[in-house]
């Protein structure tokens, strides 16, 4: 069955004031750049992020926290983006800092309906405030709790009118976790193409995760 194709400002629209938003991208390769716009301009307020890290100033979901549009961030790193930084140190900012790895087994527990996962990163640190540990074998682990969305915004190179994607090369990261663990999956797709021209072998999410799909062209 086609999905829905919709504009980057209904895509914006869909997603009220404090709603928690997962942003695929790695340092803003394969990161939604139209939808985050359209956010902007709809002056959304009060959000919460999951994304690996803020990308670079002026780019992408960088841009939301320029604009005041964020109160919690959830990401592996910030070090590219001296305004996120400058918040947190400011109190502006509600931050928890997530080891990478575990950032991704947690949306990957949140997206396969898992209660949660055992690790040892983060034992003995910050990161451990708050958390249970097991000592399994004589070695400690955290129990890390899966991580989970009201809305997904990914971004794809070619997707089909099913809701089929394709990223290419890099580009796939944390999109294809990400777009388990929402409720709502919106994906900025390059090149939309008809039900049977993406061939099966490059789906790498399948439509059955995506809800809407926003045409963005090109663009780099």
């Amino acid at each position: 069955m086609p999905v829905s194709i919709i504009s980057a400002k209904d895509a914006a629209d869909l997603i009220p004031d404090g709603a928690t938003v997962m942003f695929g991208g790695f340092m803003n390769c394969g990161g939604p750049k139209t939808v985050v716009d359209s956010l902007i301009e709809a002056g959304k307020k009060n959000l919460t992020l999951i994304c690996n890290d803020t990308g670079l100033p002026g780019v992408g979901v960088a841009k939301l926290i320029e604009n005041h549009m964020v109160s919690s961030l959830k990401a592996t790193h910030v070090g590219l983006n001296p305004e996120t930084g400058r918040q947190i140190n400011a109190q502006e900012l509600e931050f928890e800092l997530i080891p990478q790895g575990t950032f991704v087994e947690r949306i990957r527990a949140g997206g396969a309906g898992l209660g949660g996962f055992l690790t040892p990163s983060g034992v003995g640190t910050t990161v451990a405030e708050g958390k249970q540990v097991f000592n399994i074998l004589g070695r400690d682990y955290l129990l890390e709790l899966p991580l989970k969305a009201e809305f997904a915004i990914l971004r794809g190179n070619m997707a089909d009118k099913a809701g089929n994607i394709y990223y290419r090369r890099a580009t796939r990261n944390f999109n294809v976790a990400m777009a388990t663990a929402a409720d709502t999956v919106i994906a900025e797709i390059e090149n939309i193409v008809e039900i049977g021209e993406l061939d099966p072998d490059m789906v790498m999410t399948p439509g059955i995760f995506v809800d809407y799909l926003v045409p963005v062209g090109g663009e780099k």
